[in-house]
């Protein structure tokens, strides 16, 4: 596997990322019932050992998701919560898997959400794909529903991807990882749960739109590359470079602080770039603009929660994410054994 061409220094500075976010961050008045409710939920349906049960507890998903979707019901939010917390354990159980055992699950999980009450399934993921999945289609749209399948499809795919790349050492390049990692993230599917959260459908000629693909890009965008800082302490200690902050040490030759200030600087221009894009919107009629409203709304709770909620989790700093939140200094970890 090729290595970093530079030697990791002991600790390095996050941008501040929560300062550059000019949104208001709004909490779920549900998420305490929601979130303990589902985490029950997971726990009776993927049959964790004790440390993973652990470390689902510090999760916190269902804090995440409450600040995704703050005005959606106590039904809803707990579907939203289900599937959050069902795509983490999803990931942390795809990073184990080889390609035969990744290729089963993804056919597994898409059978079971096209067919969720019919689908013939005895595997963890698939049950607790068909439990969530029922309650999502009972109330969302055709259309919705159809989106977030085929995106639920390309998640699979760039995971794929990953797991081959993984297998051959395979760095890829900026642009490359880019654009898995825009599928790899598991926004796209978290966009329709907006739609769903929110009790509406909209055409497929709106969310084709260029403003609307615009502004859900720099959503996922800043998502995914704030989650990379996040994450690469915990990813470098265990050898894995898929992560954009290596990518770009990797292909410019930088420090670790200057990969992790230019990914910062791209996350600061995306915040900036959805805040222009969503005062150019056009308009559909009155109706459908609000319903497009509530939907960037949706986009942009996204931006906010995430990047709050990243600290108040364990996942990423254990138990040091508010005071890291605030002097923003991450002292690197050892590297676990090979």
């Amino acid at each position: 596997m090729p290595t970093l061409k530079k030697e990791l220094p002991t600790s390095f500075v996050l941008p501040d990322l929560v300062s550059d976010c000019p949104f208001p961050l709004r909490v779920n008045p549900n998420c305490n019932k929601a979130a303990r409710e589902s985490e029950r939920w997971l726990l009776a349906g993927a049959n964790l050992s004790p440390p993973r049960t652990e470390k689902l507890m510090g999760l916190k998903a269902g804090e995440l998701t409450a600040a995704c979707y703050p005005d959606a019901d106590l039904f809803h939010l707990r579907v939203c919560d289900d599937f959050m917390n069902y795509l983490f354990n999803l990931d942390d159980w795809l990073d184990e898997f080889d390609l035969d055992d990744t290729y089963g699950m993804a056919n597994c999980c898409l059978a079971a959400m096209r067919d969720p009450v019919g689908c013939d399934t005895d595997k963890r993921a698939g049950l607790m794909t068909k439990s969530y999945f029922a309650r999502y289609v009972s109330t969302a749209g055709f259309r919705s529903t159809e989106r977030f399948i085929a995106n639920m499809d390309l998640f699979f795919q760039s995971v794929v991807t990953q797991t081959r790349n993984r297998a051959l050492g395979v760095v890829p390049d900026i642009e490359s990882y880019i654009a898995i990692r825009r599928d790899n993230s598991g926004c796209k599917p978290c966009f329709q749960l907006a739609e769903f959260a929110a009790g509406i459908d909209l055409p497929d000629e709106i969310i084709q739109h260029p403003i609307i693909q615009s502004l859900e890009e720099a959503s996922n965008d800043l998502v995914t590359w704030s989650n990379d800082l996040f994450s690469f302490n915990v990813e470098q200690s265990r050898h894995d470079n898929f992560n954009l902050v290596s990518v770009v040490m990797y292909e410019k030759g930088w420090s670790l602080q200057e990969a992790v200030n230019f990914v910062g600087a791209l996350c600061k221009k995306t915040i900036e770039r959805f805040d222009s894009e969503k005062r150019n919107l056009p308009s559909w009629g009155r109706e459908r603009d609000e319903e497009v409203a509530m939907y960037i709304d949706g986009l942009q709770n996204w931006i906010v929660g995430s990047l709050h909620w990243s600290f108040d989790s364990e996942r990423y700093f254990g138990k040091l994410g508010p005071a890291i939140k605030k002097h923003r200094e991450v002292k690197l970890l050892p590297k676990l054994p090979l």
